[in-house]
């Protein structure tokens, strides 16, 4: 082998060392996420998407997000849902929930592709406190019914990093 090509292959090498190491060292967020689309984007207030999903460390804070996707013809800047959540073991609980999406000053809040725009919403709930599996189900409570424009809704999962 020639030098050239002995420092080639030590310049690879050092190069997937180091592309391991540091792949090796990042933090991993244990997820879930749930889209689902709305039926010719008219969401039917029958039309209630349910989210299951596993808990097993109950010691870690998570973070829950509604995401919704809609184009610019939706004609609210805000929409109204009720959340049903059921850990294991529970009884269901029900929030309503008011989620601004717009603003007169700003316009949409979402990020805005051509014309899709959307949302990740975080709310605030209690803590995973039981391991075991969760379900939630997302119901639209807006005064038309169905709510025209409404591409996807969904669930998304995060843990929070200490």
């Amino acid at each position: 082998m020639s030098g050239s090509q002995n420092r080639f292959l030590l310049s690879a090498c050092s190069l997937f060392l180091l592309a391991v190491l540091f792949l090796g060292s990042c933090n991993t967020i244990d997820l879930y996420e749930k889209i689902v689309p709305v039926p010719e984007h008219s969401w039917k207030s029958t039309f209630k998407p349910q989210f299951k999903f596993q808990i097993k460390d109950t010691n870690s804070s998570y973070q829950v997000y509604v995401v919704l996707r809609h184009n610019e013809k939706y004609n609210y800047n805000n929409i109204w849902l009720n959340l049903t959540m059921q850990g294991p073991g529970q009884a269901p609980q029900k929030f309503m929930l008011e989620l601004p999406l717009a603003t007169t000053d700003k316009g949409w809040l979402g990020t805005a592709m051509d014309d899709l725009i959307e949302h990740r919403i975080a709310l605030t709930l209690d803590s995973f406190r039981k391991p075991g599996e969760y379900i939630f189900t997302l119901e639209q409570v807006m005064r038309e019914d169905p709510l025209e424009n409404v591409m996807n809704v969904g669930l998304r999962i995060e843990k929070k990093i200490q």
